[in-house]
């Protein structure tokens, strides 16, 4: 199976984004081993354990390593 790494960001709200405040690293980046790009991605929320998010401003970025 390939091997892809993952990383979790988190938006911010759009009244955040006004006064200046970017994306937030909560997860990441991490090596996955997954038969697929989306499978990775999923893995890798499922296992992000005790990480704070909300998960309507998540955006998880799966890209194959190298």
């Amino acid at each position: 199976m390939p091997l892809f790494e993952v990383a979790i960001l988190e938006k911010p709200t759009k009244n955040e984004a006004e006064d200046g405040k970017s994306e937030r690293l909560v997860f990441g980046p991490k090596a996955v081993v997954a038969r697929d790009g989306q499978s990775a991605g999923i893995a890798a929320v499922l296992d992000a354990g005790g990480v704070e998010v909300n998960r309507d401003r998540m955006e998880v970025l799966v890209r194959p390593f190298a």
